[in-house]
Order: C-alpha cells, then sequence, then structure tokens
C-alpha cells in the first residue's frame, strides 16, 4: 500500500472510530475534500487520528469540539496559526475545520452547533495567535471543567 494510501485509510478510520457521521456533518459539504486537506495540511503534526502530541501539537481526539462551549474558544480555533496561515481558501477551511470538529470529537459537538462558514473563517484568520496561543489555549481548556460543573449542577 502506497504511503499516502495508507495515511487516508487511517484518516477515514479515525472518523468512523470517532463516531463521524459524513452524512450528518453540517456545514461540511465535501467531506471527502475535507479529508484530503486534513491529510497533505494537517496530519504531519496532529497525527491521522487527531492524537496530536500534546506538547506542540495538540490533540485534538476528543477534544476539540469542546472549545465550542467555552467563551472565546470558537473563536480560538479560527486563530490558531495551523488554522488561520494554512494555504486553502476559506471555503476549504470552513469544510476542513467543520470536519475536523465532527471527525475527532463528535462526542462534544453541541446540538445547537453552528458551522463555520467561509466569511467567519476569513474574519479569524485575519488576526492569527502568535505567542499567546499556548496562555490562550490552556486558559479555554481549564474552562471545559468548569463549564462541566456548571451543566451538572442543578
Amino acid at each position: 500500500m502506497l504511503p499516502l494510501a495508507a495515511a487516508a485509510a487511517a484518516v477515514l478510520a479515525a472518523g468512523v472510530a470517532a463516531g463521524a457521521n459524513e452524512s450528518m456533518m453540517r456545514g461540511v459539504p465535501d467531506p471527502k475534500q475535507a479529508r484530503i486537506d486534513y491529510m497533505l495540511k494537517c496530519q504531519g503534526c496532529h497525527r491521522p487520528d487527531g492524537g496530536g502530541d500534546d506538547r506542540s501539537n495538540p490533540p485534538m481526539k476528543h477534544v476539540v469540539a469542546q472549545f465550542l462551549g467555552v467563551p472565546g474558544g470558537r473563536e480560538f480555533l479560527g486563530r490558531v496559526p495551523g488554522v488561520s496561515t494554512v494555504d486553502l481558501d476559506n471555503v476549504r477551511l470552513a469544510n476542513l475545520v467543520n470536519w475536523t470538529l465532527y471527525t475527532f470529537d463528535a462526542a462534544h459537538m453541541p446540538s445547537d452547533f453552528r458551522p463555520y462558514t467561509p466569511e467567519e473563517i476569513g474574519q479569524l484568520r485575519r488576526h492569527p495567535l502568535r505567542l499567546e496561543r499556548a496562555d490562550m489555549r490552556a486558559r479555554l481548556v481549564a474552562g471545559f471543567a468548569q463549564e462541566r460543573t456548571e451543566t451538572q449542577t442543578p
């Protein structure tokens, strides 16, 4: 099997294992293109299964959609360097970001999820995060636990 074909199979398996159902992915008009874009632009750092390395390339698997539930998290996802500076147009990037959320963290997708649009992605990537991204990510991740506690309190 060719290396690219093996990588494609791994990404497809990751999406299926994560519970992603392509017919249910709102905001993902072209899941096949998103999968290819992920392989070419993201998986080198975030790994085929979205696992990352928890140091310089954070995991997306079982984590990424949780950003949607904390203040500033949605904007953060559109401003991180790998998203804001990738050489994809806004249409393909919105498709890819939405696909990534469903593929690697379907369990945490909000029921009222509003897909990223090309226009929103275009706005967010005009203000890429630089050195402050690690601190901002840590603050947002700390908010995951707080959000869970607040939603479970009667």
